[in-house]
């Protein structure tokens, strides 16, 4: 197999988000799990992602996972590699977007690498190097609580500088506008200040496609599905790729068996969606206490899940508003807090499909990475979008029958989105 375009996700989430922004604009995708073991036979694709869990790990780890599958990617013809990151920047001080980035541009020939998580479809521009969500500074919008990484800084190119050895550096909203031949120029200009990631500013989708050109001539960039985007179109633009318009084959034949809705996430948009959820299906809210305090509610959730799941979808919840999240963090501690739950609902779903489900929706980055380990599923297909961001994937390799699932990032979707994604599920 040999493919034109790789990428490495820091989640599992995001992996599915730029596999189905590459197969909407014309690229053969596949989503792995990991590095592919070679005894998985995969499709002949244009565009693979590797989906690994490093957006919160330490630095040294995060870097030497992106090493080995940036070298498994080049290995495969990839001409370019794309690091996919969170579209609100999702770090810390200590990295992991600066330290990675830098990496894959020390084993590449490379010297510098744009770097935008603009995403203008979901409402993520970045302007003057700051990154705003729905028109609102980072830092004053609701996605700047993020149970892991709070994001309190919305100048991104401060917040890159602060986890990067080299220097960081911008590429404003004129130079984009005016064109490939501007953004490299300015890129030039950074090159001789000693820039080695460049900030790149994007409101508008033509925006996009004006780095995604320039990029696509760089052998790394960093960003969100939108630069994906861009990358795609300039592929195909460029006739080294052909227009793909088969993402319905993915979901034929029908998978058949139950179906369940299993979320993680606290943000706002998936405790709307669980609030939805209920005219739909019966939904079970986890006591996160009860969870942190090593009391049995994985049992309990189960045996209430199995009394109700053979006359229809359920959903079992382990979300909680900011504030309840927050106090339980002081008592319990952040890390401790977040691997109860993902720990939980994974098990949950282990039993779940034991039980015969085949259709799953998961809520959460976290959650949907712990899920999918727990199931041992190698890779998938991509199939259409239920919500932007969100497709329906297929998966490729497992030792049981195959399977339909959504990823869903926390705040992606709108407020029926679990009922929707259900229905295209068959």
């Amino acid at each position: 197999m040999t493919i034109l375009l790789g990428s490495i996700a820091d989640d599992y989430t995001g992996a599915s988000d730029l596999a189905n922004t590459l197969t909407k604009n014309g690229l053969r995708t596949v989503q792995t799990v990991g590095i592919p073991d070679p005894s998985l036979a995969l499709p002949d694709v244009d565009a693979v992602v590797i989906s690994l869990k490093i957006r919160s790990v330490a630095a040294e780890e995060a870097v030497a996972a992106a090493l080995k599958a940036e070298s498994w990617l080049r290995g495969r013809g990839a001409i370019h590699v794309l690091y996919k990151i969170c579209s609100t920047f999702n770090s810390t001080d200590l990295g992991n977007i600066g330290p990675v980035t830098e990496a894959l541009l020390s084993v590449s020939s490379g010297d510098i690498a744009l770097v935008t998580p603009a995403f203008p479809e979901t409402g993520r521009t970045v302007y003057l190097g700051h990154l705003f969500v729905n028109g609102q500074p980072l830092d004053e919008s609701p996605l700047k609580d993020h149970p892991l990484n709070p994001m309190g800084d919305a100048n991104l190119v401060r917040v890159l500088a602060r986890q990067s050895r080299n220097r960081s550096g911008l590429v404003d909203l004129p130079a984009v506008a005016a064109g490939t031949d501007a953004v490299k120029a300015r890129l030039g200009a950074l090159r001789g200040e000693g820039v080695a990631a460049a900030i790149a500013d994007a409101v508008f989708e033509r925006d996009l496609e004006t780095l995604g050109r320039v990029a696509l001539e760089m052998p790394v960039s960093t960003g969100a599905s939108g630069i994906g985007l861009g990358l795609a179109r300039a592929l195909v633009s460029s006739g080294r790729a052909s227009a793909n318009t088969g993402a319905n084959d993915a979901i034929r034949p029908p998978v058949g068996g139950l179906a369940a809705v299993l979320a993680g996430s606290c943000s706002v948009a998936t405790l709307k969606q669980l609030e939805a959820a209920e005219r739909h299906m019966p939904v079970l809210r986890l006591d996160t206490e009860k969870l942190l305090a090593g009391q049995d509610e994985i049992s309990a959730a189960i045996a209430w899940a199995g009394e109700r799941i053979a006359d229809g979808p359920v959903a079992i919840a382990a979300s909680a508003a900011p504030d309840v999240v927050s106090r339980l963090q002081a008592r319990y501690g952040r890390e401790a807090s977040g691997h109860a739950i993902e720990t939980a609902t994974a098990a949950i779903a282990g039993e779940l499909v034991e039980r015969g489900v085949r259709r799953l929706v998961v809520a959460g980055g976290e959650t949907s990475g712990a899920t999918v380990d727990r199931l041992a599923i190698p890779a998938f297909l991509i199939g259409p979008e239920i919500a932007p961001g969100v497709p329906l994937l297929r998966t490729i390799g497992s030792a049981g029958n195959d399977m339909l699932l959504a990823l869903k990032s926390g705040n992606f979707g709108g407020e029926d989105f679990f009922a929707t994604a259900l229905s295209m599920m068959r």
